[in-house]
């Protein structure tokens, strides 16, 4: 494999379907959301993406099965209140270079736009690096009538103080050039597990600005799970913060004595 390419596997006519991208990234977070609405919508896969520039290395399941590295596109047709059509873009990993996202970005940008797309969504996490006890919804937008959106929909916006790094915002950034607009959704994360929480509250927000309704009680269970793995985490903290200070006093009395 010398460039990134797209396999298709099925033709489909769609009419100015709304893109959603939503590869790995911190927390998993956009990831967890668009898995979610492939599954409870239905969703087709219609192509695949393989590139060069993916980690060099491949997945083994639980079964002993190997899984290539690969980006997928699925399909929806006429969903939602608004009869919308959809293209989702999930995957196992992203570009492992600047160059790579750049290469792997352009790709999809313009398969999207072959297919008529003009509006674009882009799902990731914020990492904070620390429990997250009730998770806030961050966004950034290609125009101002888009961030006004935003904010009626009580999403803060993501200023001046970072950027969007990875597929969430370079594929905004490229889909800029090419006539698209859209949003990006980023949910509030610790950023080292699986964060159903923040995934849930990304979902919530997205419902409500596309006007399709998804049950979501699986990721409500999984939520909990991830308040439990924050509880843990949190008592692990204290212990490890109480062992620290009791072996710094023991420091601090032999240096006394």
């Amino acid at each position: 494999m010398k460039e990134t390419f797209i396999k298709i596997m099925e033709d489909v006519v769609l009419e100015e379907p709304i893109f959603i991208e939503a590869l790995p990234g911190i927390g998993h977070v956009g990831k967890l959301v668009a898995d979610h609405m492939i599954h409870e919508l239905n969703a087709v896969k219609f192509a695949e993406l393989y590139s060069p520039a993916f980690p060099p290395q491949v997945f083994v399941d639980e079964n002993g099965i190997i899984e290539p590295m690969k980006n997928e596109f699925y399909y929806l047709k006429s969903h939602g209140e608004d009869k919308q059509d959809y293209i989702i873009l999930v995957g196992n990993t992203q570009g492992l270079s600047p160059e790579g996202q750049y290469e792997i970005c352009s790709a999809v940008i313009e398969f999207v736009g072959k297919h008529g797309v003009k509006q674009i969504y882009t799902l990731g996490g914020l990492g904070t690096g620390q429990p997250v006890d009730k998770p806030k919804v961050f966004g950034a937008a290609t125009n101002m009538e888009l961030a006004e959106m935003l904010k009626a929909h009580d999403v803060a916006l993501r200023t001046a103080d970072g950027g969007i790094i990875g597929a969430s915002g370079l594929i905004l950034g490229l889909g800029m050039s090419n006539g698209m607009m859209g949003v990006c959704l980023m949910g509030e994360t610790p950023g080292y597990f699986i964060d159903a929480e923040a995934s849930k509250a990304v979902l919530t927000v997205l419902q409500k600005l596309i006007n399709v309704e998804l049950d979501i009680a699986k990721l409500e269970e999984r939520a909990e799970e991830t308040r439990k793995m924050i509880s843990k985490a949190q008592q692990m903290e204290r212990e490890m913060s109480e062992r620290m200070n009791i072996v710094q006093g023991e420091e601090d009395l032999r240096y006394i004595g």
